[in-house]
Formats: C-alpha cells, sequence, structure tokens
C-alpha cells in the first residue's frame, strides 16, 4: 500500500511538472491587426513532420513562442532565436524550440520567431517581411521584458544558418524606436544586445555568399545595392552589439 501510495505521489508531482513546463510557452502574433508588406495571396503555411524535424514553410503569420526558464533559475537574459531554412522554410524544432529549451536549462529565457518566408506571394516586398518580424520581435520582447522577467539590456539574437544571416542582418539594421509612434511596442528599440550566429550566412557576394538564400530573399529585386545592403559584414557600425560566430 505505501508502494502504491509512492507511485501516485511521483505520478502527481510528475504531472505538476509537465504542466508547469506547457504552461510556460507563451504564444503571442507579432502583429495585432493589419500585417505589414502584406498581401491576400493562395499561399497557406505549410507544416511538414518527418522523423528528422518539423519543417514550415509559407509563414502567414508570424509569431514567438515564448520558453521561460525557472524563475529560481533565472538569469533575466533572453535570446530571439531564428531558425534556418535556407529562406525557403524553417527548422522549427531542430533550430527553434529544441535550442530555447537548452537556453532555459541555463536559466535564459529563449524566445522562437516564426518569421515570414520572401518566396511566399504574400509578401509586398520579399526582402523587407524577415527583417520587419524579427525586429518586431526585439521590440516586443522589450515591451514585455518586465512581464517575462527579462532584463530590457539582455536581449539577444541567434540564428542558424539563413536564420543566422537574419540575425546578422537585425543587428547590422536597427533602430532605437519611434517615440512618436502611437504603438507602445513601435516605440521600443529593436537593437539587439548581442548575437549569436551558428553558421550562419553572413554575406551575398559572389566570393563568400550563399546563392541559394540569396535568391530566395532576393529575388527579382536583386541588385548591386541590395547585395551590398544585405551582405552584413560590410554594415558594421560603432554601435553594432558584439557577435560570437560559431562554426563546424
Amino acid at each position: 500500500m505505501k508502494n502504491i501510495k509512492f507511485a501516485l505521489s511521483l505520478l502527481f508531482l510528475w504531472g505538476v511538472v509537465i504542466n508547469s513546463i506547457q504552461a510556460q510557452e507563451i504564444v503571442k502574433n507579432l502583429w495585432d491587426k493589419n500585417i505589414p508588406n502584406s498581401q491576400k495571396s493562395g499561399d497557406k503555411e505549410v507544416t511538414e513532420k518527418n522523423e528528422r524535424l518539423i519543417f514550415i514553410k509559407y509563414v502567414q503569420n508570424p509569431t514567438i513562442a515564448v520558453f521561460s526558464p525557472a524563475k529560481g533559475n533565472s538569469t533575466g537574459q533572453a535570446v530571439i532565436i531564428a531558425p534556418g531554412g535556407g529562406y525557403w522554410g524553417l527548422a522549427y524544432d531542430w533550430e527553434g524550440t529544441d535550442i530555447a529549451k537548452w537556453l532555459n536549462s541555463k536559466g535564459i529565457t529563449g524566445i522562437v520567431l516564426k518569421y515570414r518566408l520572401p518566396v511566399s506571394k504574400s509578401n509586398i516586398v520579399s526582402y523587407k517581411s524577415p527583417l520587419m518580424d524579427i525586429q518586431r520581435a526585439v521590440r516586443m520582447t522589450r515591451y514585455y521584458a518586465d512581464e517575462w522577467h527579462i532584463d530590457k539590456d539582455k536581449i539577444g539574437v541567434m540564428g542558424f544558418s539563413a536564420g543566422g544571416h537574419l540575425a546578422s542582418t537585425a543587428g547590422t539594421h536597427f533602430d532605437y524606436g519611434n517615440k512618436k509612434s502611437k504603438d507602445a511596442i513601435e516605440r521600443e528599440s529593436c537593437r539587439p544586445d548581442f548575437m549569436v550566429l551558428i553558421y550562419p550566412v553572413i554575406s551575398f557576394s559572389e566570393k563568400y555568399g550563399h546563392k541559394g538564400s540569396k535568391e530566395a530573399l532576393l529575388g527579382k529585386f536583386e541588385n548591386d545595392s541590395l547585395v551590398c545592403y544585405f551582405s552584413n559584414e560590410l554594415q558594421v557600425k560603432k554601435d553594432t552589439p558584439p557577435a560570437i560566430l560559431i562554426h563546424a
């Protein structure tokens, strides 16, 4: 009888743990009403699942999924994670939610960005949407910092492959907020405090660039000025946040 009670107690505690873990995930739309640079099209979001990963294509409604660590373990840091996929899709678990949960184990809030992909016909100008979405994610994280137990000055971006390109674009193309905006979120700075770039696409130059990512992002808009603009090694300035690059 004692063994049965003990087993039931363990099951109850395990249920509490599982529920608390699930409750730690908050999913929020980046844009409440009109999504900027968006138009009606026949595209629909597609989620493909196989034995390796979850791959999302043709994102229509960009979101962030917030994974918070236990309060007693929290460092106040947050990292917005941009999964890779060549700007054609998002390796959402492999380079997204799995990483967020690992960051939680280090006391860091992991925020997975489901950003719009430039290959969707729902974009008015293909290359604008991904950057808009990650900038909005940084602003939103700052706006909700107190509620999510985050330090406003400890918000970084992390990206893998093409997601690394997007993260490095966020770190080299930013503003400090539009103080006159009626939208309180838009009044927040979108400058990341640091960048973690993992096997990232950095350059779109002929010698070093990744052709597939460049074609997906720029498409028919490709020209020398945009290739330069999105070659982020050329865009580093005095206030560019510090970065770590990881390759293998």
